[in-house]
């Protein structure tokens, strides 16, 4: 009798579910931070050296060529490391520097690559990965009332700091313990459970709501969307709410575009959308309105920082950027120009080179993935993943959470194995 597709029967499949169901534990030891890094590239690993065997295997048992997809991420982030180190050297900046920033690309960049490439080569199967997020959002339905319950009785919203800190080379938020955080302008109480930050918690929702809405058990799809959906709520993230409500149906739209009764549909539609369109915008701009002043010292500072690495990106560092990091002025609470967006983030540090390492993966992945997803569900699901990157490029630095946002990177390399494969039949 044959296994059931969500059981794992491979050693790659076997590690990613035992990291899965280990998020909770990882997050009580602060090692989050270092299980995705450790994770990527442990797969990839396994994937070079099956490709290193493949010449010597039976015919069938060969891996399958690396399709474009794969290939264009993998060339892109090294493109990033190119452009790092030119930074470097461009800015003086000195060995340490460059040796710290080189890790940092290590377990953050790299991971958009690895981890695409690991899943394509091993043949992870999807929906091992779906059950798992789903059993994952069983045990996090079992701690929610913990979390909700803890600033009501005043437990502490940070528990302790992982010593594990001293390991990882970042900020103390990637290793904190936190039950909950309070809005400095609200008071109010806000979860980012095992997320560094309420937003990221709010991203990893929207692909676990994505990945349970391809669960086939009926009980496991309604655990997994609805522990998703609870995570996105009280994270308070406005984007989680958007992407979820946005990504589905439009990579449901783009599956069927092949499909006579798409077009036929779509002709009475397009029609009334024009006779309502001056109505439909002004509602647009009254929800973007309402969108910025939901959380308006957010969205201010996200502007300014924006502006900040605009113009000194502009006027100081076009090509390859300040190399690192720096720190904002006071009135963006000093916070590191370029945050809260990857494009800004990578014109500031990495120049106009790293914005194109990012931008040409990312346009290829989208549109190759837009096709794909009218021939496979698979394709669908990786598009879905491609979306969420995307919109979140505009408010997070995706390298910094590739760590946790690693199962929508095994998906879309998933997706580009079975775009290759249907090209070569």
């Amino acid at each position: 009798m044959a296994a059931p597709t969500h059981h794992p029967e491979t050693a790659a499949e076997r590690l990613i579910v035992a990291t899965i169901a280990s998020t909770w534990l990882l997050w009580l030891l602060g090692a989050l931070y270092i299980a995705g890094p450790a994770l990527g590239w442990t797969l990839a690993a396994m994937a070079a050296w099956r490709l290193y065997l493949a010449p010597g295997l039976p015919p069938a048992q060969r891996p399958a060529p690396l399709g474009s997809i794969v290939w264009i991420w993998l060339i892109g982030m090294l493109a990033m490391l190119v452009a790092l180190l030119a930074g470097h050297v461009a800015n003086d900046l000195g060995a340490a520097k460059t040796l710290k920033s080189s890790i940092g690309w290590a377990k953050g960049w790299a991971l958009l690559a690895l981890f695409p490439f690991a899943a394509a080569v091993l043949d992870v199967r999807p929906a091992v990965l779906y059950r798992a997020v789903c059993r994952l959002g069983a045990q996090t339905l079992l701690l929610l009332p913990l979390f909700v319950v803890a600033p009501m009785i005043g437990l502490p919203g940070l528990l302790y700091t992982s010593p594990l800190q001293i390991l990882g080379g970042s900020g103390p938020e990637f290793f904190n313990v936190i039950l909950y955080t309070l809005d400095p302008v609200t008071h109010v109480a806000r979860w980012q459970f095992f997320a560094p930050w309420s937003p990221a918690a709010g991203m990893v929702a929207v692909i676990h709501v994505l990945c349970a809405i391809e669960e086939k058990t009926l009980r496991w799809r309604i655990i997994g969307i609805v522990a998703g959906i609870a995570v996105a709520l009280l994270s308070q993230s406005r984007l989680a709410l958007v992407a979820i409500a946005v990504v589905w149906p439009l990579a449901r739209i783009v599956s069927r575009l092949q499909r006579p009764a798409t077009w036929w549909l779509a002709a009475p539609l397009t029609l009334v959308v024009g006779l309502l369109a001056p109505a439909a915008l002004a509602f647009v701009a009254t929800l973007a309105d309402d969108f910025k002043g939901a959380r308006a010292d957010s969205s201010r500072v996200r502007a300014t920082l924006g502006r900040i690495a605009v113009d000194r990106w502009q006027t100081e560092a076009p090509f390859v950027g300040h190399g690192v990091v720096e720190n904002g002025p006071h009135i963006v609470e000093f916070m590191p120009i370029g945050s809260h967006h990857s494009w800004y983030g990578l014109l500031f540090v990495k120049g106009l080179a790293g914005a194109a390492a990012l931008a040409v993966p990312m346009g290829w992945s989208l549109l190759a993935l837009g096709r794909q997803a009218m021939h496979a569900p698979i394709g669908r699901v990786g598009l879905s993943m491609m979306l969420v990157l995307f919109l979140y490029s505009f408010g997070e630095n995706l390298e910094v959470l590739s760590y946790l946002v690693w199962p929508a990177l095994v998906l879309i390399g998933a997706a580009a194995r079975s775009a290759q494969a249907d090209r070569e039949s």
